[in-house]
């Protein structure tokens, strides 16, 4: 089966968008009328997350394009998708975040899962490659607090779940990159 969706997991700093980034371009090399999308999740509230961000878009190849998409993820790989481009999103963490933990307000869990349920159902039918990458936080302490205990259960609940719909799943650990193919159930 050809590998159209892929997740991409990881810890903090673990290669995870470099691996994802070298994914894309050797795609885009294979072959011509190709093109790369990274759909970006963050938002720069402040100088560190601006200069991560500023960082990341500086090793990202050339002939990249950006959208920057920090909510409404499924509508953006809806009006993008195409047999001819990679979207590659960074990350579903920051988009879980941005939902979750929004700036000086309550976090809207019904929009929350409806945008999920409207994620994971267009998926399938996603003409194109998709690469997601995402964090992996659920092998530490389990948080203090309630918010960050449910923000984890959320985040190993979404992982799973994008997952599912992926023909490949790679987790990387110290910059090396372990792909398996993701079991379909019959």
């Amino acid at each position: 089966m050809t590998v159209q969706h892929q997740l991409i997991v990881g810890g903090q700093r673990s290669g995870k968008s470099r691996h994802a980034e070298q994914l894309a371009g050797d795609w885009l090399a294979a072959a011509a009328g190709r093109s790369v999308l990274v759909l970006a999740t963050a938002q720069a509230f402040d100088t560190e997350m601006r200069a991560r961000i500023q960082r990341h878009q500086a090793d990202r190849p050339a002939g990249f394009a950006t959208l920057e998409e920090p909510l409404h993820l499924a509508a953006a790989l809806c009006a993008n998708a195409d047999p001819q481009r990679l979207i590659l999103v960074d990350c579903l963490t920051l988009w879980l975040t941005n939902w979750l933990m929004p700036m000086d307000e309550r976090p809207d869990l019904p929009a929350w899962e409806a945008e999920l349920q409207a994620l994971l159902a267009a998926l399938p039918t996603l003409p194109g490659r998709i690469v997601f990458v995402s964090n992996e936080v659920g092998w530490g302490v389990s948080p203090m607090s309630r918010e960050a205990r449910f923000y984890v259960d959320e985040l190993g609940r979404l992982n799973q779940a994008v997952a599912a719909r992926c023909q490949d799943l790679t987790l990387m650990v110290a910059g090396q990159a372990w792909t398996r193919p993701v079991h379909q159930p019959s």
